[in-house]
């Protein structure tokens, strides 16, 4: 008959041995989760600039002459986003409103005022008084301004020291380089297919900078200049503030989803204390209707919910470093839809963008396999150290 001790101990092997299954189990898990995460964030954020550079072409169209108010079709943009994602809020997310207290409240405003009020607002201000073409260069300044933020603020650590760390600031500086060679150089015109198939009259004056347009003035431009700008900053605090709502609000469908009402709401009481005409917030079967639908749907609803989940997983930068590619993606649609052609200047510039990305994307990728071995070596030394002696 087994004495009592020898029972006890056999059941502490067991336990032990059970513990260290689970561990090996969800070590796994989280390996896998990984891999497919190192897939899908760079699809999803190459989807979210598609996605921005068609609704900066639908939106200069409906904004243009004075077709549709910036703060109207913000309203009715964020209440399409909300309706998008609400379905999968109550799917998926039934009880995190459970959650909800007056910190959460207090976040989702922040989080709105930053991310649909100023940013979203003032690009559209900003993109009214300039053109497509023109806004998407600013789009560079978020990486930058985004980095610089983190560290400040300590929501991104700068390890200068380590080779990833390098790389990132590396990649940082490459993508942004990219773009100001995009903005600032245009090069030797290349045709992709014979000129005479070509109708190159249209589209020479629309492609001409904003500075060398008669119809733009030039009071006109610097106060776009400077809403972009404005909207550039706010972009990179949104993202910031979106990494302190995950923490306390871990939710990527009911976040999205209050933030876009609580963002339509106040764009309604600031368009109802600029805009005295009732009759500007109507909707008809048009080019407006089909831009408030678009951005609502997928440059709001879809786009806040993928940037969510890669800041939760990768961080603030990490979804800002994708920004350059929207005016890449505004280029080659501008160039390829309308004439066919594209500028030397925007090739070299992309091929910088894409080697800053790599590099930056693989500084991050070198990060965090650092910290999954550390995490790993802690846990094994946690396990050997409980093991039962038998």
């Amino acid at each position: 008959m087994a004495s009592p001790a020898r029972t006890g101990e056999a059941a502490v092997v067991v336990v032990g041995v059970a513990e260290q299954e689970a561990a090996v189990v969800e070590q796994q898990r989280e390996e896998e989760e990984q891999a497919a995460a190192a897939v899908l964030l760079p699809v999803g954020m190459v989807m979210v600039q598609v996605f921005t550079a068609v609704t900066l072409l639908l939106s200069e169209l409906a904004l243009g002459a004075g077709a549709a108010r910036p703060l109207v079709l913000l309203v009715y943009r964020n209440l399409v986003g909300a309706a998008a994602v609400a379905p999968l809020a109550v799917l998926f997310e039934r009880g995190m409103m459970k959650k909800m207290n007056a910190v959460v409240c207090g976040w989702i405003s922040i989080n709105a005022t930053f991310g649909v009020l100023l940013a979203t607002g003032m690009y559209y201000y900003g993109l009214r008084d300039t053109n497509a073409a023109y806004s998407a260069n600013f789009l560079n300044l978020i990486p930058i301004i985004t980095f610089i933020i983190a560290v400040i603020f300590r929501a991104e650590k700068l390890a200068i020291a380590s080779c990833a760390g390098k790389m990132k600031v590396l990649g940082t500086v490459l993508s942004v380089s990219g773009t100001m060679v995009v903005s600032l150089f245009r090069g030797q015109l290349l045709h992709l297919w014979p000129t005479h198939l070509l109708r190159l009259g249209s589209h020479a004056a629309a492609a001409a900078p904003p500075s060398s347009s008669s119809s733009s003035p030039a009071g006109t431009t610097i106060s776009g200049t400077l809403l972009l700008c404005g909207s550039c900053l706010s972009y990179a605090l949104w993202f910031i503030v979106q990494a302190k709502l995950a923490k306390v609000f871990p939710s990527k469908y009911w976040a999205t989803v209050l933030t876009c009402l609580s963002g339509s709401l106040q764009a309604l009481v600031a368009g109802v204390l600029t805009t005295g005409d009732w009759s500007e917030w109507k909707l008809s079967w048009d080019l407006r209707l089909l831009a408030v639908a678009y951005s609502g749907v997928f440059n709001t609803g879809i786009t806040f919910v993928l940037i969510s989940w890669a800041i939760t997983r990768r961080g603030p930068i990490y979804p800002s470093m994708f920004n350059s590619l929207s005016l890449i993606i505004t280029t080659v649609m501008d160039s390829l839809l309308l004439s066919a052609n594209i500028y030397l200047g925007s090739v070299i510039g992309a091929l910088l963008i894409i080697v800053g990305l790599y590099a930056f994307l693989w500084g991050t990728g070198q990060e965090l396999q650092l910290k999954a071995s550390g995490v790993k070596q802690e846990r094994h030394k946690a396990a050997g150290d409980d093991d039962p002696e038998i």
